[in-house]
């Protein structure tokens, strides 16, 4: 037989999902796995939510969509952009609605990049943006951002990595894994040099209704970035809709054409009557996800002075996002092997620190989009082993 894709042979499979998936069979075979790896929300979707797809669905609505995403999901999405920061969105040319944020990346990657074009990231990263550069045929070019200074972006660190060939940086704000929420120095540093440099900025804005200290900061909605960010968001965080397959982005015409253009030869479209869904989510009421907004900063305050006051243990608290970023340096410094120990002894699974770049080595990731009861479990179960290693 003739050898398969030497490229998708190389690219890893996401490890949240490995992870999450691990931690599924070990359940299914009757062990007691407090799953703490993925990033789903344990609440249901909106009920007005699922209304509306539900009488969309008994209306008919089951063929075939614009590509683009309906002129209503559009609209509310243009909307949506300049109630909440003040831009100016062309719906029918500026907006692309997909079955997911990680395919909105993907597309707009694909539309920004040429072989040999640079892509900065910043770690720790999200787990998908290497693969999904490297997918388009794309260099990602990483920048170690340091724990010690609270994994600041710094204008140093970012002008050292900038060539000739970069093309775009990407930006997640609260970011995945670590909660950070961007500062306006740091937005000012990524704005500065992305005028200077002549860069497009790919801003993940997946989790900027979960924010519990700071204020969010929309990256084209600062002077003259506009023409040049792509802003990604979508449902499934904050509408606690991830298995609705819902993403949207928004930005300069001819990169949002180029990025329809591909999802018209490859997905198609989103689906018609989770649209109708999303629109009533982005138009209608959003007291639910303030209600789990609050339940997440609950959570979070719950647990980190909970692992904090665990010898052996620290982790820093989030200033948004459902995850925390914990550090074990009474077991380990190895996040694998972390990782490994949690699920083996305790019974938890984390997702390995080292899955988010180098900057992540030491750490696991844990989600809080769980309930209370079984993150009161965790942290009971993380003081039993810490006493017993320590002993």
């Amino acid at each position: 037989m003739k050898p398969l894709s030497t490229l998708l042979s190389s690219i890893p499979p996401s490890a949240t999902l490995a992870v999450a998936d691990k931690a599924k069979a070990l359940k299914a075979a009757g062990r007691d796995v407090i799953a703490l790896a993925g990033g789903d929300p344990d609440f249901a979707t909106p009920a007005h939510i699922t209304t509306a797809a539900i009488d969309a669905l008994r209306a008919g609505d089951t063929h075939y969509p614009p590509s683009r995403g309906t002129i209503a999901i559009r609209q509310a999405v243009a909307a949506t952009l300049g109630r909440d920061y003040g831009l100016e969105i062309d719906p029918a040319t500026q907006v692309l609605v997909s079955p997911g944020g990680k395919f909105l990346i993907y597309a707009v990657m694909a539309a920004l990049a040429n072989p040999e074009d640079e892509i900065i990231i910043f770690e720790p990263y999200w787990v998908s943006y290497v693969p999904i550069v490297k997918l388009v045929g794309a260099t990602p070019v990483t920048i170690t951002l340091p724990a010690n200074d609270g994994f600041r972006i710094t204008a140093e660190q970012l002008e050292a990595h900038i060539t000739p060939k970069t093309k775009a940086i990407i930006v997640n704000s609260p970011s995945n894994p670590t909660g950070r929420v961007l500062t306006p120095a740091e937005a000012e540093v990524i704005r500065q040099a992305a005028l200077a440099h002549d860069l497009y900025v790919i801003s993940d804005e997946i989790y900027e209704k979960l924010i519990f200290e700071g204020e969010h900061i929309n990256l084209a909605s600062l002077p003259d970035m506009v023409e040049r960010t792509i802003t990604i968001n979508g449902h499934s965080k904050a509408y606690a809709m991830t298995g609705w397959r819902l993403g949207w982005a928004a930005g300069p015409a001819s990169v949002i054409g180029l990025a329809a253009k591909l999802q018209s030869q490859s997905v198609t479209s989103a689906a018609s009557f989770t649209m109708v869904a999303g629109a009533e989510a982005l138009n209608g009421p959003q007291d639910a996800v303030e209600a789990m907004r609050q339940s997440y900063k609950a959570r979070r305050d719950f647990m980190v002075p909970a692992l904090n006051a665990i010898p052996g243990v620290e982790c820093d608290s989030p200033q948004g996002a459902f995850y925390l970023f914990v550090r074990f340096p009474g077991l380990s410094d190895d996040s694998m092997e972390i990782a490994d120990i949690l699920l083996e002894e305790a019974e938890i699974a984390a997702t390995p620190g080292i899955a988010f770049g180098q900057a992540g080595a030491g750490y696991v990731r844990f989600s809080i989009a769980t309930a209370m009861s079984e993150l009161e479990r965790a942290v009971a179960r993380i003081e039993q082993l810490m006493a017993k290693r320590q002993a």
